[in-house]
């Protein structure tokens, strides 16, 4: 769909329906398309909570506060 801006401007609410129900409406100034108005694919993906992010983490190996203490007994002889 091919709609004129000074049209848009005045339908805007019209057109961001049609946009959310999957339309493609392109906004023409003076005959150029200057625009195109599409429904957004995916929200914004929203990041995982801290909690959620460190219990996703698997860790192999010793823990961080055994090998700083085995290096710092190593280090004084």
């Amino acid at each position: 769909m091919e709609i004129g801006a000074k049209e848009a401007r005045s339908k805007l609410s019209v057109l961001l329906k049609k946009a959310e129900e999957g339309s493609e409406i392109v906004i023409a100034r003076r005959g150029k398309r200057v625009a195109r108005l599409i429904a957004l694919e995916d929200r914004v993906k929203r990041l995982p909570t801290l909690k959620t992010f460190r219990a996703s983490l698997k860790v192999k190996g010793a823990s961080l506060s055994s090998v700083v203490s085995r290096e710092r007994v190593e280090a004084r002889y």
